[in-house]
């Protein structure tokens, strides 16, 4: 007997920080708005949609949003607001379901094939959902319903600010066959080029595609990439997973073949690292540097910092110490890069970073 399908929701608030704070600071409200630190070298944590309008998007250069918008508002995170209201919003999902699985503080996938209370329909307690998040901190969430988590995620992006969308199996098909490779939620960039360099440019392009070729070429991950083209999904909502690292990897085209060219790509980790944190909330101290050669060798460094980081200069700075000649002697090209950052810790409050580095790039107060 076949079982029934499973009934999915992916909640994503709305620009979720900058609504935070245009909520609570009246003066900003319906003026382009950027959430981040201060500094030539911050990212945008998230832009409002007024800002949003000018090309202004999260995990942008700060100074690049500010040449998109000259006229730009730029306030610094507050995580303890932020933890505040997802905390308000978490009560919410879990009086409906326990099986709540968090990607972020504004982000979750909900199981509610058995729900707690409410009505039996899932499209019904989505739009509840909602409601009572919109009640209850005044803020707005979309909401994507389906049968698992990867059409749930492509549901709840397809009418953003304040949607809901249901994707069923048979509705999806269409949409899936004409999404660009990039477009598919788990492809990054750098693995949409390799598939594009494969001939693989869009969801029908992966679905015609040699499961045995993906396999080869990406791992177990080629295997789920084949699976989400034709719609199927089987990873559960998985309540209450603790993140134990955070981190960005990179594939070239072309091998790396010398230190320096392998330097050059260590702030586009970082800032990508720096936002995937601050989008968590969270800070760590041990960092450490992946290489992957053309061979599939493979070699890993860390170093643990006297005290968190999650700002890209120190992340950088820290890859930096790691990448040495040595590494690299006697070996192929470089194919592979990342940056990963464990020993994590909520970031609160935390004041902006000191400096941990000397001009050196030797550590500050610490032995390294």
């Amino acid at each position: 007997m076949t079982p029934a399908p499973r009934k999915i929701i992916h909640i994503d608030m709305d620009a979720f920080y900058a609504s935070v704070e245009q909520r609570d600071q009246p003066k900003l409200r319906g003026r382009p708005l950027a959430v981040a630190w201060g500094g030539r070298r911050s990212v945008v944590l998230t832009a409002s949609y007024e800002a949003r309008s000018y090309g202004v998007r999260s995990a942008m250069p700060l100074y690049r949003a500010l040449n998109c918008c000259p006229q730009l508002q730029v306030v610094p995170p507050r995580f303890g607001a932020y933890r505040e209201v997802s905390a308000q919003i978490r009560e919410i999902f879990q009086s409906y379901t326990p099986l709540v699985e968090p990607l972020a503080l504004d982000e979750a996938y909900l199981d509610v094939t058995d729900p707690q209370r409410g009505p039996r329909s899932a499209t019904l307690i989505a739009g509840a959902i909602r409601a009572e998040v919109q009640a209850r901190t005044g803020l707005s969430a979309t909401a994507g319903v389906s049968v698992n988590k990867f059409l749930a995620k492509l549901a709840s992006g397809l009418h953003k600010p304040d949607g809901l969308t249901v994707l069923l199996p048979d509705q999806a098909d269409a949409l899936l066959l004409g999404l660009p490779v990039g477009d598919f939620h788990g492809i990054g960039p750098a693995t949409a080029r390799k598939l594009q360099a494969l001939g693989i440019a869009s969801g029908a392009d992966l679905r015609a595609a040699d499961p045995h070729l993906l396999t080869a070429h990406f791992g177990k991950a080629g295997g789920h990439f084949w699976r989400i083209a034709h719609g199927q999904d089987d990873r559960p909502v998985l309540p209450d997973r603790p993140h134990k690292s955070v981190g960005s990897e990179e594939t070239y085209g072309e091998d790396l073949r010398t230190l320096a060219a392998v330097r050059l790509r260590l702030p586009v980790l970082a800032g990508l690292v720096q936002a995937r944190l601050e989008r968590a909330a969270l800070a760590g101290r041990t960092v450490v540097l992946k290489l992957k050669f053309s061979d599939r060798r493979s070699v890993t460094r860390q170093l643990t910092l006297p005290a968190p980081v999650w700002q890209a200069a120190d992340l950088e700075r820290a890859a930096a110490r790691l990448l040495t000649p040595q590494l690299l002697a006697g070996r192929p090209g470089v194919r592979l890069a990342g940056i990963t950052v464990s020993g994590l810790r909520p970031a609160g409050e935390l004041p902006l970073q000191p400096a941990l580095f000397g001009p050196e790039g030797d550590i500050c107060g610490g032995a390294g």
